[in-house]
This record gives C-alpha cells, sequence and structure tokens, in this order.
C-alpha cells in the first residue's frame, strides 16, 4: 500500500515534502537493517509554516480537493484576525472572499455562507481598519446566494441574511437598496417557486427586524399580492402564518385598510392548510385592529373558522379561541391595564406588569415542550379600547381601501356567481339588506369584484349551529318597535339575524327533516336542537314577547347601539361571507347586573339558565363557543385534547369578562375540574392562584376553595400545581379561612413516589414564604415539624433548602413576644440535630448555625449564648465532614462579625482556641480550612463543595 493511499500527503501536513524523498528515507532504512523505520512528519519542516496568511489562502484556495477549500473558508476568521493590523492585507483577505463565492461546489460555498456573520461581526469591530467591508464585500454574496440553485446554499444565506439584521449588523440603506429590492424580485410571478416561497417567509421574518418604515413601503405592497397568489398555496400558506407579525409591525391603520380584506380572503382559502394558519394567527390580528373591528368583523370570521369543514381547522381555531376572546379585555371590566398607542410598557406600576406576564406563565414549567399557547398578557398590552382616529376625508371608524384589482384572487367561475346570485335570492329580505349595507359604499363597478370575490366556500357548507332562539326574538322584536334607530346610524350594519317569529312552522319542520339524516355531526345536531327551540318558542303567548320588546328598547338606548360608528369594510372586504357569519351573530351586547356575582344554576330551566350565561364584553357567540369546548363530543370530532386547551386559556378569559361574569365560567371550569385527563386538572391547578386574584376573596372563597381542596387530594403531578403557588393562593384567602390549611400541609410529605423529592423540596420552598401568613404560635405548633422532617430527609437538596427554612423560622419566632417559642426550637435543634448518633445530623446543626450567621437571623449576643456552645464542641467529633464544616463556618463566615472582631469578651476567646484546636487537627482538610483567610462562603457553596458527604 502506497503512503498517499495511508493518508501521507496535504492532510497531514507534509505538503511541502516530496513524497518521492520520503519513499527514498524508507528504502535508505531498509537497506540498513531488517527493521523497517518510518521518519515521523514531525521530523520535517512543513513549508507552510513559512508561507504568510495570505500565501497559505491562495494555497489552499486553488487546491482541487474539496476538504482543503472548505477549510480556506472556514479559517478565514482566523486569517483575517492574523492580518487585522494591516488594513491592505485585510482587503485582500476580503477580495479573496469574493472569489471563494463563485467556487462551483455547495458544499463550500454553504461552508463560506455560514463564515459571513462572524466576519461580518469582526469587521463591525474593526471598523476603523476596514471600512465599509461589510456592504461592498459580504453583503453582495449574501443576496446573490439568495437564488441560489442549491437548496442547502439558500437555506443558508437566508439564516445569516436573518442573523445579520438581528445583531444590527446591516445598515438601514443597504437593506433599502439592496435587499429588499431583490426579495421583490424572487417574488415576482415568475421566480421559481421554491424560491419564491422561501422569499415570502424572509419577508415577514425580516419585517419586525427592520421596523414600520421599511415594511409599509417595501414589503407590505408585495406581501399583499402574495396573500393572492391563486397558483401557489404554499405561498399563501407562508403569509397566512405570518399574518400576525405583519400586522403587528405596520400597526392599525395600514392594517384595517390594506390587510384585512387579505385576511379575509385566506380564511375563505380553498386550501384548508391556508385557512388553518389564519386561524392560529387570528389573536395577533386582532390586537392590531380597533374594538368595533373585532367585534363587529373579526368576531363574525372566528365563527367561520371554528365551523369549517376541516377538522384541523376546527382544531386551531378552537385553540386560538381563548386567546382571541382575551383581545376583547377593557380595563372598566377587567380591572387591568394595558397598553395604550401612545403608551410604554415599561410605564406601567411593576406590580400590574407582573401580574399581566404571569397570567399565562403559571403552566410554564411543567408544559416542557409542549407547544404553549400565545402569551395572552401581550394581547392586554396591545388591545386598545377605542378606534383610532382614521385620516381626513374618511368618517369615523370607515375603513378605506384603495381599490386594485390586480391584487384580488380570481376564485370563481360563471356557475359560482349563478350560484351566487341564485343564493341571494333564496335569502330573506332582511340578509340581502344586510349585505347590501356590507358593501352599499362601493361604486357599482365593483359589483363585478364581488362576484369574483365569490366562493363556493362562502355559501355551500353546513350552516353555522347554536343560534340563540332568546336573543334573536329580542333583537327582532326591538328592530320592529323601534325602527327609529336605525336610521339615526346608516353607517352601523344591520345585524341580519334571522327573523324567526316570521318563519313558518313548515318552514323549520322541512328544515329539521332535510337535517336529520346528518345527525352524526355534532354541529348538524347542535342546529337541530336550535331549530326544535325555535319551534316551541313560536309558541310564546303575547306576554312574554312583549316584555322582551320593552327590554330589548330598554338596552338599546342605555347602551346607545345607534352611536356606535361605522367600522364596515370597503369594496375589498368580502361582504357575503361576513353578513352570512353575523346572521348568527348577536352584535348588540347584552348588559349584566352588576351585582350579580354568585348566581345560582340549580332548579332554571334551559332558557333562563342560557340568559344567565348573556354578558356585554365579547359577542355571545364566541363565549358560546367557549363553553362548548367541555362538550365531550368536541374530543371526538374536534381535538382530544381541546379540554386542556379551554382549561389553559380560563384565565384570560375570566380576566377578559371580569368577575361581575363569572357566572358565565363556573360551570365550564367545575367540568374542567373534574375532568377525567389529569393534565386538565393540573392545568387548572398551575393556574388557580392567578384566577383567585381575578375573582377576589369572595368568589375564590365560594366557588374556587372547594376545587383547591380537591386538587390537594389529587394526583402528584396535579398536587404540584396547587404546591407551586401555595403561598399565593393561601395570602388571598381570610385568616380564618386561611388557617384551614395548616393541618393539611403535612400531607405534602407523604407522595405516590418516595423517590419524588422535589415535591418536598418545593413544600420547603413554599413554607420559608408561608411563615409571614401565620402567627407564631401557628408556625411554631405546625409548620416546625415538618420542617425538622425536612432537615433529616434523605435527599441533600431537600436538606440544603430546609436548613433555609429553620433559619428564617428561628429569625420569626425570636422577634415574636414573648420570644419562647424561639428558644424552644432553638433547644429543639441543639437535641435533634446538634446532638444527634448520626453524623448526618450533627453537620446539619453546622449548616443551620451557618445559615443562622449569614442570615442574621439572631444577633450575635443571642447566638453566642444559645447555639454557640453546642457548635464548638463538635470540634471535638470524630467524623473529619463534621470538623471540616465546622472549621468553615468559624474561620470564614463566624470571625467575620463584628462581634467577634471589635469585642473582647469570653465568645471570642472560646471560637479562637477551637480555631487553633482545629488549625492542630490530625486531618489535613480541617487544618486547611482552619488556617486559611477569610473568604466568601455561602451555605449553599459548602453544601455544593461536600455533596459527597452529605448522602
Amino acid at each position: 500500500m502506497s503512503l498517499q493511499q495511508a493518508g501521507v500527503g496535504s492532510s497531514l501536513g507534509v505538503t511541502g515534502v516530496s513524497v518521492m524523498s520520503l519513499l527514498a528515507g524508507v528504502d535508505d532504512c531498509c537497506s540498513e537493517s531488517d527493521v523497517i523505520i518510518i521518519p515521523s512528519a514531525l521530523d520535517f519542516v512543513s513549508q507552510d509554516e513559512m508561507l504568510t496568511p495570505l500565501g497559505r489562502l491562495d494555497k489552499y484556495a486553488a487546491s482541487e480537493n474539496i476538504f482543503n477549500r472548505q477549510m480556506v473558508a472556514r479559517s478565514l476568521l482566523d486569517t483575517l484576525r492574523e492580518v487585522c493590523d494591516d488594513e491592505g492585507d485585510c482587503v485582500a483577505v476580503l477580495e479573496r472572499i469574493g472569489r471563494l463565492a463563485d467556487d462551483s461546489e455547495p458544499t463550500v460555498r454553504a461552508e463560506l455562507m455560514e463564515q459571513v456573520p462572524h466576519i461580518a461581526l469582526f469587521c463591525q469591530e474593526n471598523r476603523p481598519s476596514i471600512p465599509y467591508a461589510f456592504s461592498k464585500y459580504l453583503l453582495p454574496i449574501v443576496v446573490r446566494y439568495l437564488a441560489d440553485q442549491n437548496n442547502q446554499v439558500r437555506k443558508t444565506s437566508q439564516a445569516a441574511l436573518l442573523a445579520l439584521l438581528e445583531q444590527e449588523l446591516m445598515e438601514r440603506l443597504d437593506v433599502e437598496t439592496k435587499v429588499c429590492p431583490v426579495l421583490i424580485e424572487l417574488t415576482a410571478p415568475d421566480s421559481n417557486d421554491d424560491v419564491k416561497t422561501e422569499a415570502v417567509a424572509i419577508m415577514c421574518k425580516m419585517a419586525p427586524m427592520v421596523g414600520k418604515d421599511i415594511t409599509e413601503r417595501l414589503i407590505l405592497p408585495r406581501f399583499c399580492e402574495m396573500c393572492c397568489d391563486c397558483r401557489m398555496f404554499h405561498v399563501r400558506k407562508v403569509c397566512a402564518a405570518n399574518f400576525g407579525d405583519i400586522c403587528s409591525v405596520v400597526g392599525q391603520q395600514a392594517t384595517e385598510e390594506m390587510l384585512l380584506p387579505r385576511f379575509f380572503q385566506l380564511c375563505s382559502d380553498n386550501v384548508w392548510g391556508v385557512r388553518k394558519a389564519c386561524a392560529e394567527c387570528f389573536m395577533a390580528v386582532s390586537c392590531a385592529t380597533c374594538q368595533e373591528i373585532r367585534r363587529t368583523k373579526l368576531s363574525a370570521l372566528f365563527i367561520n373558522l371554528i365551523s369549517d369543514p376541516s377538522r384541523w381547522v376546527r382544531q386551531a381555531a378552537f385553540q386560538s379561541l381563548g386567546p382571541f376572546i382575551s383581545t376583547f379585555a377593557n380595563p372598566s371590566s377587567s380591572g387591568q391595564c394595558f397598553k395604550d398607542e401612545g403608551k410604554n410598557s415599561e410605564d406601567l406600576p411593576a406590580e400590574e406588569k407582573n401580574r399581566l406576564k404571569d397570567h399565562y406563565a403559571a403552566e410554564e414549567e411543567q408544559m416542557g415542550t409542549e407547544d404553549a399557547p400565545a402569551d395572552f398578557s401581550a394581547s392586554l398590552e396591545s388591545t386598545r379600547e377605542d378606534c383610532a382616529a382614521k385620516t381626513s376625508g374618511n368618517s369615523a371608524g370607515d375603513i378605506s381601501v384603495p381599490e386594485d384589482s390586480s391584487s384580488l384572487c380570481t376564485l370563481s367561475s360563471e356557475s359560482h356567481q349563478e350560484a351566487a346570485s341564485d343564493e341571494n335570492d333564496k335569502k330573506p329580505d332582511n340578509c340581502k339588506s344586510a349585505i347590501r349595507s356590507e358593501v352599499g359604499t362601493s361604486s357599482p363597478d365593483s359589483t363585478p369584484l364581488d362576484q369574483e370575490l365569490f366562493n363556493s366556500f362562502y355559501f355551500w357548507r353546513t350552516p353555522l349551529p347554536e343560534i340563540d332562539l332568546d336573543k334573536e326574538l329580542q333583537q327582532d322584536s326591538g328592530e320592529r318597535l323601534s325602527p327609529e334607530n336605525t336610521g339615526d346610524a346608516p353607517g352601523v350594519p344591520e345585524p341580519a339575524s334571522p327573523n324567526i317569529t316570521m318563519a313558518t312552522r313548515k318552514e323549520l319542520e322541512e328544515m329539521i327533516e332535510n337535517l336529520e339524516p346528518h345527525m352524526d355531526d355534532p354541529d348538524v345536531k347542535a342546529q337541530v336542537d336550535v331549530l326544535s327551540a325555535a319551534l316551541r318558542a313560536s309558541t310564546l303567548d303575547a306576554h312574554e314577547e312583549a316584555s322582551s320588546i320593552e327590554h330589548r328598547s330598554e338596552l338599546q338606548d342605555d347602551l346607545g347601539v345607534s352611536e356606535l360608528p361605522d367600522c364596515s369594510i370597503d369594496q375589498d372586504a368580502p361582504g357575503p361571507l361576513v353578513s352570512a357569519v353575523e346572521e348568527s351573530m348577536d352584535a348588540t351586547p347584552h348588559c349584566v347586573d352588576e351585582g350579580a356575582d354568585v348566581i345560582a344554576s340549580d332548579g332554571l330551566s334551559p332558557d333562563e339558565e342560557r340568559r344567565s350565561k348573556v354578558q356585554d364584553v365579547v359577542p355571545q357567540a364566541l363565549l358560546d363557543q367557549y363553553l362548548s369546548m367541555t362538550d365531550p363530543s368536541r374530543a371526538q370530532t374536534v381535538d382530544t385534547e381541546i379540554a386542556k386547551h379551554c382549561a389553559y386559556s380560563l384565565p384570560g378569559v375570566a380576566l377578559t369578562l371580569g368577575r361581575q361574569n363569572w357566572h358565565c365560567l363556573r360551570e365550564t371550569y367545575e367540568t374542567l375540574a373534574s375532568d377525567m385527563q389529569w393534565k386538565v386538572r393540573r392545568t387548572l391547578a398551575f393556574s388557580i392562584h392567578e384566577l383567585a386574584v381575578i375573582l377576589g376573596d369572595q368568589l375564590t372563597a365560594a366557588d374556587l376553595v372547594p376545587i383547591f381542596n380537591g386538587f390537594l387530594k389529587d394526583l402528584d403531578e396535579v398536587r404540584i400545581g396547587v404546591l407551586k403557588h401555595l403561598h399565593d393562593f393561601l395570602k388571598l384567602l381570610h385568616i380564618d379561612k386561611r388557617r384551614e390549611y395548616l393541618y393539611q400541609l403535612q400531607e405534602f410529605l407523604v407522595t405516590d413516589n418516595s423517590r419524588n423529592w422535589r415535591f418536598r423540596a418545593e413544600l420547603a420552598e413554599q413554607l420559608i414564604l408561608l411563615l409571614e401568613l401565620y402567627s407564631p404560635r401557628d408556625v411554631y405548633d405546625y409548620l416546625r415539624p415538618i420542617a425538622l422532617n425536612l432537615c433529616a430527609d434523605k435527599v441533600s437538596s431537600v436538606r440544603w433548602i430546609s436548613y433555609k427554612l429553620v433559619s428564617e423560622m428561628v429569625k420569626k419566632l425570636h422577634t415574636a413576644t414573648p420570644p419562647t417559642f424561639g428558644v424552644d426550637l432553638i433547644n429543639e435543634l441543639v437535641e435533634n440535630f446538634g446532638r444527634c448518633p448520626r453524623w448526618s445530623g450533627r453537620q446539619a446543626f453546622v449548616f443551620v448555625c451557618q445559615t443562622v450567621i449569614e442570615d442574621d437571623c439572631l444577633p450575635m449576643d443571642e447566638f453566642a449564648v444559645h447555639l454557640m456552645p453546642h457548635l464548638l464542641t463538635l470540634a471535638n467529633d470524630r467524623v473529619p465532614n463534621v470538623r471540616v464544616l465546622l472549621a468553615k463556618t468559624l474561620r470564614q463566615t463566624l470571625l467575620e462579625k463584628e462581634y467577634f472582631l471589635a469585642s473582647a469578651s469570653c465568645h471570642q476567646e472560646a471560637v479562637e482556641q477551637t480555631i487553633m484546636a482545629l488549625q492542630m487537627d490530625r486531618d489535613s482538610d480541617v487544618k486547611y480550612f482552619a488556617s486559611i483567610h477569610p473568604s466568601s462562603t455561602k451555605a449553599s457553596e459548602d453544601a455544593m463543595s461536600t455533596a459527597s458527604s452529605t448522602y
């Protein structure tokens, strides 16, 4: 086998030595002896060591070996560091980078692109020596590789571009003049499909980094066009997935004027993956709109997604339902602050900010790698109560959308248009009037445009379920009683709810008969139930109808419905879709008695129970869908974990509705608390303390305490959620109710698995917080036994936390009046630990004393009387580990206190004599720690350094 085959060559660093001469040396050795001695490569001086950095770079960059050229790309940063003092050499290296970028091997180009962010950072740090290096030499390579034929090279360049933007290594002018034009070109209609999809994704990810100005001027127009890419659904799917990010960047005005019409189109796309992506980003889109748009348009659109034919779309919509509801939060009802248009989040009080952040971080510890829902507190900060003022020329609340028919999707055919006209002819008069009111401001030329927007998905679908009959009766009666309300506000679209009272019994019976073959679908079954209720409602007597009419008119007068601004979308908005969905929505809010905190549901008729869940914060249809997430049929037809999503978002929904509407959620919360899946109960256990903050002490005591007590007896997976926030929950209770839990704290020492030591460690941490909630006698009688038990735990991590607990307990009991509890606790520590027959107990006593000294839990004179004599007796302990820790405590902790430095007392003399005895100890470690100069040694550090001796 030849040496070349054996790997002798350039890869071994002997490229400067001729292979033939090496072979000759081997032959000479063979001729003199039978033993073959092969010279080492280190015996030869490599020519590389004699070359300059640029020379080595040129040598290997021209190599035919691909691996050598990869090594050149990988070593570019090191070469730049070697020549950074010479500006000419730096420029020469950068020029060679440009030549290496033309390499035909994709792996070399990909390796080079991976080094570009590091090289750019180096150039930024050495800007005086290498001015304009990045803009002139590196950025053109990054931009060019975005359209590379090799997928790996493109992916690497995209990652490099985002890294450069994130680290702010790119000038704003370069983004506008060099990056954005290329991306816009890559998204042209004739561009490669894969490249176009990737370019759209990069544009969306760039938007938060480049800011509102560049996004609005350069990215937004092309993004709107890509939303209507009729040829490739992949592009539309990417746009839908990133729609919320774009909305949050461009702000409310651009969102309502340019993006909302495209969002309506994407939500009705023929491809379910696009609609699913819209459902996932719905909360972010809602945060960028005003309250009226959110209530009148987005709510109707979301109901459409919840009843989507695709199970995957419904699943995503139900997961986003809670976050979407949270965007309706109002300080007047939720009692929380949120960020307004011109207010900085830093201006909020620290307590309010922490509360907002914690509402949906309560389960962060236990979510693991699972996908967590969006942070609802962000929606609370970004939601604005009122519509922002529009530009001059538009009435309040109007949305002016530039008419651009070229950017609209053409998703229909002539047959679809005919079907649309037939469908409109079949609609009741009030439905058609609602449609006309939606698009009434558009010009006659926009009529073909509306037909172009028609999609069979808009019309040919399962009718929407769960129509609230009582509300519709009230609304219809109110409209017939006070027609002047509609005349006062011509810009407000009519809710267009179906006029149930005008439908004959025969028509209702035919509709039920047509739906009965599809009763397997729970949505269809729900609609049949609604229609059956409509038949029964048609027999209502005149007295009930008159009272509902009167009540409805009073609500309209009180709430000033006629004064709502017109927030309808102009010609680009898909009016038929929205108005059709709004037929099942109650756009007029209902009023709830503020004092009705507790409403008993027992003994109520179905109609009365339905009325008890009416509120005026969010559209009732949204809340009804949210409450239906606990229906067992949803788990079969939508998502097996839908109850968990409902439980996870419940604090946000409760915060949005406010405590005055808790009666709407009480039954749902009780259902979730008794769910068969422990993951659902675990989710509630992790957030029950936040819900208690929202509801207040009275509702907490009435509705949450029984559920909290049930969680205390649940599985360990559920109990840990309660335990982690035990202090947060108990501090909200009345002192008498709080004392009842003193008897149950002992139960936390018993777990399903004795090896679950983290459970006991968490208990120790919570007991430290609970000390402030109870009196000294309660602490001594109930918490002291638990603390001493934990100090003797088998696991050292539990004991370390328990030492802190005992020291804090000593501090609290000593400061109490009279301090007899503190003295009794100290005596018990001495008896149980200081004189313990086991060395680990005596070591624990030293740890407790060290913690007491460090945290100043006792005055030094009191410590010298009660604890120090027993501590010094351990200098004669037979176990070296105890003496080592004693030497550390005396030398590095006790002697640092001013009491022992300034006073020449008998206590100081006793300490010095003990230290001198330890310095003469037979164990070398004891002598060392008794002799070294005092340094920082906290109890936790000592515990870690002696971990092997504490088990």
